[in-house]
């Protein structure tokens, strides 16, 4: 089983796979000021993700290649969020002071550095920068004043058999937000002005991308006249004609600017978290309709679950595959619970009462 899916995973770095993890991210910003991030995480397989909770104080250690050591810091934040496979890494998660980073498949473009005896000291594996983040920063700015004074290494994650090519979502309180994405062994930062991150290519050809749909608008098309023959659109939607509806990554990212932009602006917090989930059901990929055969077999990608993150409020909400009731994770509470012990709790669960019958009255 192991080797299959190390082949699997392998197909997918070296860009000969389609399946890959298909996550979509977006922002909006409440009116009393309340900043929610959400994201979906799609995958070929269960990650086994679960709650980890990182107490202010923990120590963590850099992998390497080889079982190398490598960078090794003490957290000046607590932070929890979703993970994988069981490890103290945090895939979508926040801290203590409001700062969220996610992790997102980043295949055929992510390049991580080489590691030598000058930058071991300071070098991590690629999918634990974001505990870094986490654990070192307060704000956006901070974040941009030293995103690059560490290196990510080609450490390969034994559960995937590769170094998992991922990039990075940045975001604070304040709605700040940046991309950080490992090109050709450096680390390459980018002002992120609408919060949105899908996966491949590189962040900055999909705001270049935008410009092929500047026509887009939520608004009903209005009727025109053809020498003298009228043509009306077929019913509402036509401002939306011509959005793509497909679940590749530049599709995806057109299609989340278009809902997050057209939103109405929420009032709360709580409101907008109730928002993000509605706009995040349209990237929802049921079990079938996205796969790819691998050795002989076939791989269906599916949304293992969906998350969001109230930056103001520091609650952390998911649901999972199997389970869509809304959970929240309250991150005050949960660091303080925790002490001084790293922490786990289970995310996936079954659905409590799938069918509620309606009695007549």
């Amino acid at each position: 089983m192991f080797v299959r899916w190390a082949v699997f995973f392998l197909a997918i770095a070296l860009g000969v796979g389609t399946a890959a993890m298909a996550c979509t991210g977006i922002r909006l910003t409440a009116k009393d000021g309340s900043v929610v991030v959400a994201r979906t995480l799609e995958f070929g397989l269960d990650l086994q993700s679960q709650i980890a909770v990182i107490p202010q104080g923990t120590t963590l250690t850099g992998t390497l290649p080889n079982d190398a050591k490598g960078i090794t810091y003490t957290a000046k934040h607590g932070f929890l969020g979703a993970n994988a496979f069981g490890l103290p890494v945090i895939v979508d998660g926040l801290n203590d002071a409001g700062l969220y980073v996610g992790e997102f498949f980043f295949p055929g473009y992510a390049g991580y550095a080489d590691v030598t005896p000058a930058n071991a000291s300071q070098a991590m594996a690629g999918y634990e920068y974001s505990d870094w983040i986490l654990a070192n920063f307060t704000t956006v700015a901070e974040v941009k004043a030293a995103f690059d004074r560490v290196t990510l290494a080609p450490t390969i994650l034994p559960q995937m058999g590769i170094a998992v090519p991922v990039h990075f979502r940045i975001v604070d309180r304040t709605g700040a937000a940046v991309v950080i994405e490992p090109i050709g062994g450096k680390l390459r930062i980018y002002d992120d002005p609408l919060g949105v991150l899908t996966n491949s290519p590189t962040f900055d050809w999909h705001l270049t991308n935008l410009g092929n749909y500047v026509g887009l608008t939520p608004m009903m098309r209005p009727s025109v006249k053809l020498d003298g023959y009228t043509v009306a659109s077929f019913g509402q939607g036509s401002g939306f004609y011509g959005l793509p509806g497909d679940f590749t990554p530049p599709s995806r990212f057109v299609r989340a600017v278009a809902y997050q932009q057209t939103a109405v602006q929420p009032n709360t917090g709580a409101d907008a978290v109730a928002q993000v989930f509605h706009i995040l059901n349209n990237f929802d990929i049921p079990v079938g309709a996205v796969r790819d055969t691998v050795q002989g077999k076939t791989v269906d990608e599916y949304t293992l679950w969906t998350s969001a993150a109230d930056l103001t409020s520091l609650q952390f909400y998911y649901r999972t595959f199997s389970d869509q009731t809304l959970r929240s994770v309250d991150v005050r509470k949960m660091l303080a619970a925790a002490g001084n012990k790293v922490q786990e709790l289970p995310m996936e669960s079954s659905q409590p009462t799938p069918i509620v019958p309606v009695a007549a009255r």
